[in-house]
């Protein structure tokens, strides 16, 4: 059997600290706070050391250097464990006991008033597919056998009455380890919730949020049914501004000064939809500006999975201050959007209000469904799926930048993205009539590029970026699409 997840060690350097004190203390932190917890197979000294970048007998002294203080122990062809019996283990538990019990300082909200508004800045779209994955290919094969055997055992123990509007155990037990294990967090199955999709898990925030302590943040270019469930949840919406580096801290600041903050709603990962990664020391920023001002960050993670050329930054919930982080995820962009399945992980007593919401408008999930997922995670299929998509959609990003350069050449402007399943392209120097002479206007002849989504800047006339799923489009089909956007520019 495959490991599920491979646990992964997040360095975060101080100041004149060496890299093996940096790896010891990380590690020995992870052991007290119990994300690593006893009996827990540590990764091979070649695997950390390529993980981290740095010399594998860094890591094999730091291992040794554990083990002479009792926090790690070495069998012999076996490998190297957390220590069932640690030093200081009444802090590791009280830590522990500290996790189990946190409770946030979110407020919540009864009211509601239908204002499903979308984001003035999107002006229109060609298709709804601006960076989905690929249906073509789900593992239709291990799924039909992972349902077949998740129904025979829900006959079997009687598990098809009504459960725990939170999910199954089995899988948040699942998204348990794979969060501790491989997105550097620390949580308890207390603190997570399955949804269906991560538009559910931001609509049901937004309704346990109260919107009369203050105004919900996003970013100055948004998702848009994001900005829709907020507002039709009674809140004022605020965009900050944002560049290269993600949201733009400092004029949060300047937001903060001016209206009360109930919450900031960011996708760090792959911003949507300019794609780019909030930097380190803004993440930081973000979480010590909500730490003092007492506000909510809703982190929607919607495609960790996708990182194509280095380490994925570790989330905000894996951070300092992250108390008051509401972090969202989804299971829908590792196989299909129809499987319907997100999740999303905050404090017991957030999660406690939001599983309250769901008894009213939904009562449970499909526990079919979520047990069969639970089967394919425990046993590593999902992440041998993973790895083997992830490899596909880098092929298929790298070609479609390839294209745009060989077709557009200097007419349009694109970064590569380190992830995430579509490009943020400038087309501001395309012609700005088309075809037939007449005026290039957005909402009626611009041209239409399958697989994307046209974006402008305020009151602009016609659109000035485009984003272009590549996700689910053969290399053939990325070209097809290219050259026929193209041809209506002659």
């Amino acid at each position: 059997m495959l490991r599920p997840w491979q646990t992964k060690i997040w360095l975060m350097r101080k100041g004149g600290e060496s890299i093996h004190t940096s790896l010891s203390n990380q590690i020995s932190e992870d052991i007290r706070s119990g994300r690593l917890a006893s009996g827990h197979m540590m990764p091979g000294s070649r695997t950390l050391a390529l993980q981290l970048g740095v010399n594998r007998k860094t890591v094999q002294q730091v291992y040794e250097e554990l083990e002479s203080q009792g926090w790690l122990i070495s069998k012999p062809r076996r490998g190297t464990y957390v220590a069932d019996m640690l030093p200081e283990l009444s802090l590791s538990c009280e830590n522990q006991e500290l996790v189990s019990r946190a409770q946030g300082s979110f407020p919540t909200g009864d009211s509601f008033e239908a204002k499903l508004l979308s984001s003035h800045h999107v002006m229109g779209s060609a298709s709804i597919n601006d960076g989905v994955p690929d249906t073509r290919l789900i593992p239709f094969e291990l799924l039909s056998r992972a349902f077949r055997r998740a129904i025979v055992q829900t006959s079997r123990q009687s598990y098809l009455g009504y459960g725990d509007p939170r999910g199954t155990d089995a899988l948040r037990q699942s998204l348990q380890r794979m969060l501790n294990m491989d997105r550097f967090m620390n949580v308890t199955t207390d603190q997570i919730c399955v949804v269906r999709g991560s538009q559910m898990a931001i609509y049901l925030s937004s309704k346990v949020l109260d919107p009369a302590k203050g105004v919900l943040v996003v970013e100055s270019l948004s998702y848009s049914p994001a900005v829709a469930a907020f507002e039709s949840n009674g809140f004022d919406v605020v965009r900050c501004q944002q560049d290269e580096r993600g949201l733009d801290v400092e004029h949060l600041e300047k937001i903060l000064s001016r209206y009360p903050v109930g919450a900031v709603y960011t996708t760090p990962h792959h911003q949507y939809p300019t794609t780019v990664s909030l930097s380190m020391d803004r993440r930081l920023k973000l979480l010590q500006l909500s730490k003092l001002h007492g506000f909510a960050v809703l982190e929607d993670d919607y495609d960790h999975e996708f990182h194509y050329e280095s380490r994925p930054i570790p989330p905000l919930a894996s951070l300092p201050n992250s108390e008051n982080v509401i972090h969202i995820g989804s299971l829908s962009k590792v196989f299909a959007p129809g499987l319907r399945l997100g999740y999303m992980v905050s404090s017991p007593t957030f999660i406690h209000r939001v599983a309250e919401e769901i008894t009213l408008i939904d009562r449970q999930g499909s526990t079919v469904t979520e047990l069969a997922v639970a089967d394919l995670m425990q046993s590593g299929d999902v992440k041998k799926h993973i790895r083997k998509v992830r490899r596909l959609y880098q092929a298929r990003r790298d070609h479609a930048a390839n294209e745009l350069k060989r077709i557009f050449g200097d007419n349009v402007l694109y970064r590569v993205p380190p992830g995430g399943l579509a490009l943020w392209i400038d087309i501001s120097q395309l012609p700005k009539t088309v075809g037939d002479g007449k005026s290039g206007g957005f909402s009626s002849n611009f041209p239409v590029l399958p697989g994307s989504k046209l974006f402008s800047d305020v009151d602009a006339t016609y659109p000035t970026h485009l984003r272009f799923g590549f996700g689910a489009l053969t290399e053939h089909e990325i070209t097809f699409s290219l050259e026929q956007f193209a041809e209506q520019f002659k």
